[in-house]
C-alpha cells in the first residue's frame, strides 16, 4: 500500500475512534501544505493545494487566467500555452486553468506536515468536544470522583476531565479522601488551549435545589416548586415549596416516607439540616413558616419597608433566633423581609417603638446591622441572581441577591 493510501486509511480509522470528520482532517493538512507552499513561492494567493479524496495524492496548483499577452507569469497564461497543457477542453480568453506546480520530493515533506496536521487537529477536536460536552452541563450537577489535593484546592474527575474544586467552593471543615465519591455543582466551564477548566461547588445554593429536583420525582416535573432557598453550607438550609396540585403535599413530598427523601440529601450534605416550610403569597404566614421549628405568637408585617416584627413565646425566643442568630438569618433571606423576634415579654416595651415608625427604623436598621453585617459575600452575587431570575418577588429580588452567597461558617 502506497503512504498516500495509508494516509486515508489512518484518517478512516481515526474518524471511527474519535468521531473526527475525515474531510475535516484533509483540509487542515491542505491549509498546513498551502501555508507551506506560499514561502516556497512567496505569497501568491493563487497557489492551492488540493489531496485526492480517492488515492490520497498531493497536487499544487497556481490558478492563472489566460490572456492575450503574458504581462505576470505568476498569475497568467497565454491561451495558445493552456491550449497546449489540456489539449482536451474548450478555453478562451478569461478563463482559469489550475497549473500543477508540485515541487518535487513534495510527496515527503507533505507527509511530515500530515503527520504534524492529524495528531494537532485531534488534540483541538478533541478538548472542543469535552468543553462543549461539559458546557452544557453549567449550572447543572454532576458526581465526581476525588483524586487529591492541590494545595487548599481539591482535583476531582468527573470521568474525561478534571474539575477544580477551590477552597471558596468547598464546606468548611468537610473533608474527602481520594475515591470518594460526590456530587458537586458546576459554576463555570471555561474553553482553554489545555481542555475544559471546569469550576464546581460544594458551598451554592442550587446543589441543593438539583439534588431534591434528581430525587424528588414531584419537583423534576414541575409538579411541586422550590420557591426560595436559604443556605448557610455545612450547617443548615431553609426551602420554601409549594405544589401545583391540590391533592399533592409539597412538603410531604419532599421529605419522604419515613423522610427517606429528605435524608438522602441531607446524608449527600454529610450532615447538612434541611428544613421544609410552605411556601404562602401571605407575607406574615411565609414569615411564620420561615421561622420554623419555632412557634410564633403573631407577625406584624411592613410591605413598604420590607420589615416584620415577630412576637413568639418567651420560651421560644432562643429557638426563634437560633444559634448565633442563625434561624433568624436564614428566615430573613429566605423571605427577604428583616425580622424583629421579640418574646411577649419585651412585647410591651417594644410596642410604642414599632408604631413609631421613625424611631423603630433608625434602632431597628442599627440592630439588625450589628447583627448580620459582615456574615456575608458576593461570591455568587452575579451568577446567583441570573439563576434564579424571575423566581422571586421583584420588590425584594435584589436585596436577596446581595446577601445570598457567602463563604459560611461551620454552624450546626
Amino acid at each position: 500500500m502506497s503512504a498516500n493510501k495509508e494516509l486515508l486509511e489512518a484518517l478512516n480509522q481515526i474518524e471511527k475512534e474519535k468521531d473526527i470528520s475525515k474531510e475535516i482532517l484533509l483540509e487542515a493538512i491542505e491549509n498546513s501544505l498551502l501555508a507551506a507552499c506560499k514561502n516556497q513561492y512567496g505569497k501568491a494567493d493563487n497557489i492551492k493545494v488540493m489531496i485526492d479524496r480517492e488515492t490520497g495524492a498531493f497536487n499544487v496548483y497556481a490558478e492563472k487566467e489566460i490572456v492575450e499577452e503574458v504581462e505576470d507569469e505568476v498569475v497568467q497564461i497565454s491561451l495558445a500555452e493552456a491550449k497546449l497543457k489540456f489539449p482536451r477542453k474548450t478555453l478562451e480568453i478569461g478563463d482559469i486553468v489550475n497549473i500543477e506546480v508540485t515541487p518535487k520530493n513534495f510527496g515527503r515533506i507533505a507527509a511530515q506536515k500530515a503527520k504534524q496536521v492529524v495528531v494537532q487537529k485531534i488534540r483541538e477536536e478533541e478538548r472542543k468536544a469535552l468543553y462543549n460536552q461539559y458546557q452544557t452541563k453549567e449550572r447543572d450537577i454532576v458526581t465526581g470522583i476525588v483524586q487529591r489535593y492541590q494545595g487548599n484546592n481539591i482535583s476531582i474527575n468527573l470521568g474525561k476531565v478534571d474539575a477544580i474544586l477551590t477552597e471558596n467552593e468547598q464546606i468548611r471543615g468537610e473533608y474527602f479522601r481520594p475515591n470518594d465519591r460526590v456530587k458537586l455543582y458546576v459554576l463555570k466551564v471555561e474553553d482553554t488551549t489545555r481542555g475544559p477548566r471546569i469550576t464546581v461547588s460544594r458551598t451554592h445554593p442550587e446543589l441543593v435545589k438539583r439534588l431534591f429536583e434528581a430525587e424528588v420525582t414531584e419537583v423534576k416535573d414541575g409538579t411541586v416548586e422550590i420557591k426560595s432557598i436559604s443556605r448557610e453550607a455545612g450547617a443548615r438550609t431553609k426551602m420554601a415549596v409549594y405544589s401545583n396540585d391540590p391533592n399533592v403535599d409539597p412538603v410531604g413530598a419532599c421529605v419522604g416516607v419515613n423522610g427517606a427523601r429528605v435524608n438522602t440529601i441531607v446524608e449527600e450534605l454529610r450532615g447538612e439540616k434541611i428544613d421544609i416550610i410552605n411556601w404562602s403569597e401571605d407575607p406574615a404566614a411565609l414569615i411564620e413558616n420561615a421561622l420554623s421549628p419555632a412557634k410564633v405568637v403573631s407577625v406584624d408585617v411592613d410591605t413598604e419597608e420590607k420589615s416584620a416584627r415577630v412576637i413568639v413565646p418567651d420560651y421560644q425566643l432562643s429557638l426563634a433566633i437560633g444559634r448565633e442568630g442563625q434561624n433568624a438569618r436564614l428566615a430573613a433571606r429566605l423571605t427577604g423581609y428583616k425580622i424583629d423576634i421579640k418574646s411577649e415579654s419585651q412585647a410591651g416595651t417594644y410596642y410604642e417603638d414599632w408604631n413609631n415608625k421613625e424611631q423603630y427604623n433608625d434602632q431597628y436598621d442599627e440592630e439588625y446591622e450589628e447583627e448580620y453585617d459582615g456574615q456575608y459575600n458576593d461570591q455568587y452575587e452575579d451568577e446567583y441572581a441570573d439563576s434564579y431570575d424571575g423566581q422571586y418577588d421583584e420588590q425584594y429580588e435584589e436585596e436577596y441577591d446581595d446577601e445570598y452567597n457567602e463563604e459560611y461558617s461551620d454552624e450546626q
